[in-house]
């Protein structure tokens, strides 16, 4: 692991490397966006998941389908918990 390599555990490793490798086949620009968007999302999912398991846990249980209007209303309270959760590891500067 090169040293901007982050360390964020195996499967996200795994997505970084072969992110950085789509990156490295293609030229900036729309078609590297296009190509490499898939990993892109599933690297994100996956660091989601690393920092913020619980929340990220209920935000996928309770938003994947429609529902009544309580479990709407939980998916909302759970996208919510995970925002903070995940600003709660910004860096402030």
């Amino acid at each position: 692991m090169s040293s901007r390599e982050p360390s964020i555990g195996g499967d996200c490793n795994r997505l970084y490397t072969a992110l950085a490798g789509c990156h490295s086949r293609f030229a900036p620009g729309r078609e590297r966006d296009l190509a490499c968007r898939h990993i892109n999302r599933s690297l994100a999912e996956c660091m989601v998941a690393v920092i913020c398991p619980a929340e990220s846990d209920a935000v996928r249980s309770l938003c994947s389908s429609g529902g009544t209007a309580l479990k709407r209303r939980q998916c909302q309270e759970a996208q919510l918990s995970l925002s903070v959760c995940l600003a709660s590891h910004q860096d402030p500067s």
